[in-house]
């Protein structure tokens, strides 16, 4: 404050105006902050190789030690947010899920709101030449990982992870699908996509 105060001081009016501009356009830049993506579970048509909004995707709980799948968890779902930011007014959207206990049967089901943003990391990757994406731009489609907070309209609250592994030029560590909590319940396996099936494929846009 002192600085500021003695820079007033030697500065004319002219020059300490164009100064106060500058401050508070980079302010309000925020950087990545304020880049905006769009996150999509995604339908994929293989006849026609076109991508579209509305697909769904699903995570299993296992027992502690024990590889057989306990419960599983599938949701639709698509939104908006901004990088690097944890205001809550800054993301949007939700979705459909349900409930499966380890013999397939239903156990419950309804709506989810995001509620809270908790991390983003973009990463490499592009479509294929061959691919039509109707879900967005595909010139700003992105790979990457997400986090989301999210309620579920049965009380119950828990986690979002979106991760989109492109399939060309994504990092080979990454996984396609989703994963989530709900409750004190972690569906933490991902169902994986698999060629052919139209399921648990998701992506990101940078938005302009």
């Amino acid at each position: 404050m002192k600085r500021l105060r003695l820079l007033a001081l030697a500065l004319p009016v002219a020059a300490l105006a164009f100064l106060l501009l500058a401050l508070l356009a980079s302010g309000a830049s925020g950087g990545s902050g304020n880049t905006k993506y769009q996150w999509d579970i995604i339908n994929f048509d293989f006849a026609t190789m076109t991508l579209s909004q509305g697909g769904h995707a699903s995570a299993f709980a296992t027992h502690s030690g024990d590889s057989a799948h306990t419960g599983k968890i599938t949701v639709t779902g698509h939104g908006t947010f901004r990088s690097n930011s944890g205001s809550p007014q800054d993301v949007t959207g939700g979705g459909t899920w349900q409930t499966f206990d380890a013999s397939g049967n239903p156990t419950g089901s309804g709506n989810y709101q995001v509620t809270g943003f908790v991390d983003f990391h973009v990463a490499p990757g592009s479509l294929p030449p061959s691919v039509t994406d109707n879900s967005g731009n595909k010139a700003d489609v992105r790979s990457g990982l997400a986090v989301f907070e999210i309620a579920y309209d049965d009380g119950s609250d828990g986690t979002l992870i979106v991760s989109c592994d492109l399939p060309v030029g994504s990092p080979v560590d990454m996984f396609e699908g989703i994963t989530a909590t709900k409750g004190y319940v972690d569906y933490w396996e991902r169902d994986p996509a698999v060629a052919g099936v139209n399921a648990n494929r998701t992506n990101f846009h940078e938005l302009h």
